[in-house]
């Protein structure tokens, strides 16, 4: 479960949007957070808070598949990306990276810049507090909810192996 406020994009917001390739330089998480968006929505990295929401439209994380656009996005605090639809590459990099997403295509068209959001990740129910309207996605399945608990792949890996080799 997580709630926060809602950070509006529109239709394919490629990565070099989410981070520019001048940032390329560094894979420091918070160098990356204080860089992201920072063309499309001046003044984000002050602005966002840890648990807030970024919305978009279709295509979202399109262009190159650098890693450093989910992980910027999730070092700036976001906690999940609702879209109507996300790049393939971005989709699995944002998992592998811990940052979860989800498709819903009338909580992107509905919800506002400022809105609050609560999303059940078990049930896919999106809820706007501010609007009391609901949404529906797809749930994450339980293997991606640990994956994205753990941190991501590597994390989650790790301490599957650690199980492993204690038992």
């Amino acid at each position: 479960m997580s709630a926060g406020k809602v950070f509006k994009l529109g239709d394919n917001v490629d990565t070099d949007v989410i981070i520019a390739a001048r940032y390329l330089d560094t894979t420091d998480p918070k160098e990356l957070a204080r860089h992201c968006l920072e063309d499309a929505l001046p003044g984000f990295a002050d602005q966002v808070a840890a648990g807030d929401i970024l919305v978009a439209g279709s295509n979202f994380g399109s262009g190159s598949s650098r890693e450093h656009a989910p992980v910027a996005i999730k070092a700036a605090g976001i906690a999940c990306v609702i879209a109507k639809s996300f790049a393939r590459i971005f989709f699995r990099n944002s998992f592998n990276m811990g940052l979860p997403l989800l498709e819903c295509a009338e909580a992107a068209d509905r919800a506002q810049a400022g809105d609050r959001l609560e999303v059940d990740f078990r049930s896919g129910k999106i809820s706007n507090l501010t609007s009391d309207h609901q949404y529906q996605a797809r749930p994450l399945p339980d293997f991606i909810r640990e994956l994205t608990a753990a941190g991501g792949l590597v994390n989650y890996a790790k301490a599957r192996l650690s199980c492993t080799k204690s038992e």
